[in-house]
């Protein structure tokens, strides 16, 4: 089981991980979701694609742009469509 946990909260959780450059990439069902603020931050990787972010909030503190996900990742990243990663301060426990 890989944990990403930050200010004490589980955000994620998931046997399903998928680990590219180093960064475990969780299925979008393992992740609360109530833990996640939409952010207009958005970052390109030259094989990836866009990244989209999200602001965690737990507890009313964020961490700003601390998750991040591929809508529609380039063909060669196919495999994280549909998850997100973490860091900022995020530990994923594995």
């Amino acid at each position: 089981m890989v944990r990403a946990v930050w200010n004490g909260a589980v955000i994620a959780e998931s046997e399903d991980t998928i680990v590219v450059e180093g960064n475990h990439y969780f299925p979008r069902s393992a992740v609360q979701e109530h833990y996640l603020v939409p952010s207009g931050h958005e970052t390109v990787c030259a094989w990836k694609g866009t990244a989209s972010y999200y602001t965690l909030d737990v507890g009313g503190e964020r961490n700003p742009d601390a998750v991040w996900y591929y809508a529609d990742p380039a063909p060669a990243a196919a495999a994280v469509r549909g998850r997100v990663a973490f860091w900022r301060g995020v530990t994923v426990e594995a």
